[in-house]
């Protein structure tokens, strides 16, 4: 046989046609993902519909607490209670709900000795959200204006988490203003977060759109379960969560953080600012925790570290030791 011939001979196996049976396997095929497909987006409207229908029922259960004051155009909300001659002035961590419900067990452990004001942030609680870039720098200013609408400009720092880098430039720019800065795990500029990707913002923010963000809690296990709150707070810890949740204004801190915390790197506590840490013993994430911590107060004329057997939101469950320590600490600075 000539090579031309072998050449144009066709493969005989591309010469055979669909059977019947592989049509229909290719058929059933195809059914198959049209069936999927159609339970994918029968899934997802149901969870964005639950979730339209389920915030637009909370909104109306929401309950008020605290007041509206004026800071940069918008409404930040702030709780006070007790009426004692010193002041104590509260931030929360990252991503709290509802501050003020959140740090109830501790407001009751200070207010019969201090007045507690309680500050929600732009983002947090009742607080209006924000198109202004979170940056130390901004949430700081918005933090100090909210005091000055309340005529408040004498009193003792105590934050929580996140708001230890914050708080560390507030009494640096205003430091004729703050008496005493207690932390409560509170976070340290040399043990920084990690930068998060503007695409990881962008799903945050479509998947709370979709309403995964309240499937995702739903199917988890529930954070305030064993906590000493009544029922009620927890049913509006719960609702403010959802509503907050990967908002836009806490999107953007986290945006801001990892720069955040590299522009505090410099930044010491003033030598002569009583400083006071309330900690947990054994971080999950870092043995540095400790250290870390006696290195910021190393400088100080008053510093001093107590530890707690306990998790980072330690002022749910250790609240009254909290309290008694740090009335013990400014009685010993007085």
């Amino acid at each position: 046989m000539k090579l031309s011939e072998v050449i144009k001979r066709k493969d005989p196996t591309t010469d055979k046609k669909p059977t019947p049976l592989m049509k229909k396997m290719l058929i059933l095929l195809l059914k198959a993902i049209a069936v999927l497909a159609i339970l994918v987006v029968v899934f997802l409207a149901i969870v964005f519909i639950v979730d339209k229908v389920a915030t637009k029922s909370e909104q109306g259960k929401i309950q008020s607490y605290g007041q509206l004051v004026p800071v940069d155009g918008k409404r930040m909300n702030a709780v006070i209670q007790g009426t004692g001659e010193e002041t104590i002035v509260l931030l929360p961590g990252f991503g709290t709900a509802a501050p003020a419900l959140d740090f109830k067990p501790l407001i009751e452990e200070l207010s019969p000795f201090y007045k507690v004001v309680v500050i929600e942030p732009f983002g947090y609680g009742l607080s209006d959200t924000t198109d202004k870039e979170r940056t130390t720098e901004n949430i700081v200013s918005e933090i100090h204006e909210a005091l000055q609408s309340l005529q408040i400009d004498r009193y003792i720092l105590m934050v929580h988490s996140i708001s230890g880098l914050y708080g560390l430039d507030y009494v640096n720019k205003y430091e004729n203003e703050v008496s005493a800065f207690a932390g409560l795990d509170s976070s340290v500029p040399t043990i920084s977060e990690q930068k998060v990707e503007s695409s990881t913002l962008d799903a945050l923010s479509l998947l709370k759109k979709l309403g995964f963000a309240r499937l995702y809690v739903k199917l988890g296990d529930d954070p305030y379960a064993e906590l000493p709150y009544e029922d009620e707070t927890k049913e509006q810890m719960r609702m403010l969560g959802l509503k907050n949740m990967y908002n836009p204004s806490q999107l953007n801190e986290i945006e801001h953080m990892y720069s955040n915390f590299k522009a505090a790197e410099a930044l010491t506590f003033p030598k002569n600012l009583p400083v006071v840490f309330f900690i947990q013993a054994h971080h999950p994430a870092t043995d540095r925790w400790v250290p870390e911590h006696e290195a910021q107060i190393k400088k100080s004329v008053y510093g001093k570290i107590f530890t707690f057997e306990a998790g980072h939101y330690l002022y749910r469950t250790e609240a009254k030791e909290i309290a008694e320590k740090f009335r013990a600490f400014m009685g010993e600075i007085q």
